[in-house]
């Protein structure tokens, strides 16, 4: 059991790799908002995509897992500095903070409509729930908090079966838990996109895995320890993605291109995530986690101030690359009523289906939405350190 200490070293290894993923999460959000087909296509559908946009949503699948992961590891790490019951209570606190946020601020920031009929129940979320979930379960041996994960993240595609068979209707309960849908709750429409509980599961591991980077273990013990279990996770992808059978409820097949084929294999689910999805994500990042601690440049530098200030960047961003589609809505010679017309059928304020950019142009605004943020988030991290005494400054 790990005792509260009163400094622990912040690992800054894991803001750059949470940094990083939070740079390429933006790209997928502009997408949404400004590419021409967005609204039109699923990127990865192998019928309509290119290479190039397949890949475009592809990487950002990298961004929700390790973003999960990542806050399980930071909570063993919290644990060291705080005992049970303090983490238990901040966990508890922040995990309702995080559901407050995605259905008040989130949503609003994702749809721009002002009448919040339309909630979108996404990662920040799956966060919250999965803390609150923690901050119950914090108080069991390490063992068992391992062995509840593992199993939640072994076992929970069996549900796939009973999900695939003929007239089966999930109810409520059971996609809040796990498939995931659409539902009309007091007359609101809840877009239900992360089920939690296999994040939960994911979480719970992340936060095992913590153990690895404390000062029970070197940096030399810790990066071969995180080699051998990325190397081990993307290898069970391979093997168990290559059997077809079990760990994603969308099986690969042959297609007319070689190259298809391999988009075949590496295309998993997401919503919710499947354990080969879990399995090609956290992978590589385990893997990019050991590669990466002991570089210090000016990127690393630029990455981990990004991932200090996760939330505050990923509340910014959404409502800046929102904006961002308002402005070009307007340029394309629209206006407000025929915004609110549009909004009746597709959520999403100042978008029109079959409008947008090409991918060239996505890419261009991406850059500039993201180097944008940074004297923002730098700003905001030295405040943040220079302020340590101001406890709310932790919920944000």
């Amino acid at each position: 059991m790990a005792t509260p200490t009163a400094h622990v070293k912040r690992i800054e290894s894991i803001d750059i790799l949470r940094g990083l993923v939070m740079i390429i999460m933006a790209l997928d959000h502009l997408r949404d908002y400004l590419h021409i087909d967005a609204n039109l296509h699923d990127p990865l559908d192998l019928l309509a995509t290119t290479p190039i946009l397949f890949f475009t949503r592809w990487i950002t699948h990298f961004c929700a897992p390790v973003f999960v992961f990542l806050s399980g590891a930071s909570i063993y790490l919290q644990s060291l500095r705080k005992t049970k019951k303090e983490l238990s209570i901040f966990l508890l606190k922040r995990g309702l903070w995080l559901v407050f946020a995605e259905i008040f601020i989130v949503s609003f920031g994702v749809t721009f409509i002002p009448f919040y009929n339309f909630l979108f129940l996404q990662v920040i979320w799956a966060i919250g729930i999965s803390m609150i979930v923690l901050g119950l379960v914090v108080h069991l041996r390490f063992e068992v908090i391992l062995g509840i994960g593992l199993a939640i993240v072994l076992g929970h595609n069996l549900l796939d079966f009973p999900e695939a068979a003929v007239g089966f209707k999930p109810n409520l309960l059971w996609e809040f838990l796990h498939k995931g849908g659409i539902e009309k709750i007091f007359g609101i429409t809840v877009f239900m996109f992360y089920p939690f509980v296999p994040w939960l599961g994911l979480m719970m591991l992340g936060y095992c895995t913590g153990i690895f980077f404390t000062s029970k273990f070197s940096v030399e013990q810790r990066k071969k320890i995180l080699l051998q279990l990325g190397f081990g996770l993307i290898a069970t992808f391979v093997i168990v993605r290559f059997i077809n059978v079990y760990g994603d409820p969308l099986p690969w097949a042959k297609q007319q291109q070689p190259f298809y084929t391999f988009l075949s294999f590496i295309k998993v689910q997401k919503y919710p995530p499947s354990l080969l999805y879990m399995c090609i994500t956290i992978g590589p990042a385990l893997l990019f986690l050991a590669s990466i601690e002991k570089v210090q440049n000016g990127v690393t530098d630029v990455l981990r101030t990004y991932g200090r200030t996760a939330f505050f960047y990923y509340l910014l961003h959404f409502y800046l690359a929102h904006i961002i589609c308002g402005v070009a809505f307007f340029l394309r010679g629209h206006t407000w009523h025929q915004a609110f017309e549009a909004a009746k059928a597709f959520p999403f304020l100042f978008q029109i289906g079959g409008e947008g950019y090409s991918l060239t142009v996505v890419y261009i605004v991406w850059i500039c939405l993201v180097a944008s943020l940074y004297p923002l988030c730098k700003w905001y991290d030295g405040y943040k350190t220079s302020h340590k005494e101001k406890r709310w400054l932790s919920y944000l």
